[in-house]
């Protein structure tokens, strides 16, 4: 009876906030990386360079960085379904403004108001679901969470793209795009406001027993958390497994972000023939693998109950893939590799977070994970401009693969030294 009770109650969590959930995480990654496609004509129309182009990309992570831990304790104060809300729709607004700029200075402000406009969201969401699932679900549902990423690099890629083909009242296609995803996001943020409950007492499509054994299994979860991992606010900033946890997280996002921003310049010269869709498709294929992988790794990280060996031997897959086609003799091997590094990287995310919330509990939880993204974040700064460095100094993309190979191995280096944490 009481196993039958605990899998309807997770079965009904699972069904009702995780793809809410993924809606809000994939217009943040649609919103955040369209810059990459939009690069194609936007960069001949406003005149900038690759170097330029860098700064743009990754100056978003420099106002994601400075407000992301506010965000998400004033999240923690009024609750996911509001502030959850405002975020989005308060992006909304910037991603519209990112159609209007007209040169490299208003596209800098706009991208640095995108980043403040969007941090917490991340961060937000894994708390909020954490609140709702015990620890031996978070490995699978934080990579499901996760491998909303790759859905929207391989649906959002073709999507924007097939955006940026209308122009309508004088407008460019990339302009159009802008503004037509401006405003889905406001839409999707206003329907978060009546589709996140923000308590479990709250959910009234779950049964009184049901949320009796939900809400004591994770106040039971919470106890223990007091004795293996970090409780306090302050343990949340500054207890050692937190800081070599935020130290991973900033190496996998400058893997992350690097292939995300700059793979489809990568790709152009090394497919001249294919149109800017096509180069979106292709993108499309490599994010697929990755996203399958996500939810595999997550799956197993919670059977096993292991956490660190899996994101080491997931970084090693992708520090191959990448070198490999940093070095492959044709442009169809290059693409091989990347693929592969691309599994390997998107295989971590998931059981990366359910370390994470393994480690944080209590006062630390929503400061803790805040945290660790908003400095992880950073590598999304120092990704695009490595890259380019590289590129420039190499005299090829095969610089750029070499600098993805090189964060990819330090990633896991750093996720081998993980203190491992007991699930409860």
């Amino acid at each position: 009876m009481a196993d039958s009770l605990a899998r309807g109650a997770l079965k009904k969590v699972n069904r009702r906030l995780l793809p809410m959930a993924m809606v809000l995480f994939f217009m943040s990654l649609l919103d955040r990386t369209n810059i990459s496609f939009a690069a194609l004509d936007m960069n001949q129309d406003l005149g900038l360079s690759l170097d330029q182009y860098g700064v743009a990309a990754g100056i978003f992570y420099v106002g994601y960085f400075l407000f992301e831990i506010p965000s998400n304790f004033v999240l923690q104060t009024v609750g996911a379904r509001i502030w959850l809300s405002r975020i989005m729709m308060t992006w909304g607004v910037v991603v519209i403004a990112n159609g209007f700029v007209e040169g490299r200075t208003s596209l800098y402000t706009v991208r640095f108001l995108l980043g403040a406009a969007e941090a917490g969201l991340l961060p937000g969401l894994l708390f909020y679901l954490a609140q709702w699932l015990p620890a031996h679900q978070r490995g699978l549902a934080f990579g499901t969470l996760l491998s909303t990423t790759a859905i929207a690099y391989a649906a959002g890629g073709p999507f924007t793209t097939w955006l940026m083909t209308f122009s309508a009242f004088g407008l460019k296609g990339w302009q159009t795009m802008y503004i037509a995803q401006g405003i889905l996001t406001i839409g999707i943020g206003a329907a978060a406001l009546f589709l996140l409950p923000r308590y479990i007492a709250d959910a009234n499509w779950l049964a009184p027993q049901e949320k009796a054994w939900l809400q004591g299994r994770l106040d039971d979860e919470e106890s223990r958390k007091k004795a293996i991992g970090a409780t306090t606010l302050l343990q949340g900033f500054l207890d050692r497994r937190v800081l070599m946890t935020t130290a991973t997280c900033f190496f996998l996002v400058c893997a992350n972000f690097g292939t995300v921003l700059f793979l489809p310049q990568i790709l152009r010269p090394a497919f001249p023939t294919l149109t800017n869709l096509q180069i979106s498709l292709l993108i499309s294929l490599a994010f697929v693998f990755g996203g399958v992988a996500g939810i595999v790794c997550g799956r197993h990280s919670d059977r096993t109950g292991e956490r660190k060996w899996h994101m080491t031997a997931s970084a090693a897959v992708a520090t191959a893939g990448y070198a490999y086609a940093a070095f492959a003799g044709t442009p169809v091997l290059q693409f091989a590799g990347i693929c592969v590094g691309v599994l390997g990287i998107w295989s971590i995310f998931g059981v990366f977070w359910a370390h994470a919330g393994d480690l944080l509990g209590g006062a630390a939880a929503a400061g803790g994970l805040a945290f660790i993204n908003s400095l992880g974040s950073l590598g999304g700064l120092l990704a695009p401009n490595v890259l380019a460095y590289a590129k420039a100094a190499s005299g090829s993309f095969g610089g750029s693969l070499a600098a993805l190979s090189a964060f990819a191995l330090v990633t896991g280096l750093l996720a081998a030294s993980l203190r491992k944490m007991a699930t409860p």
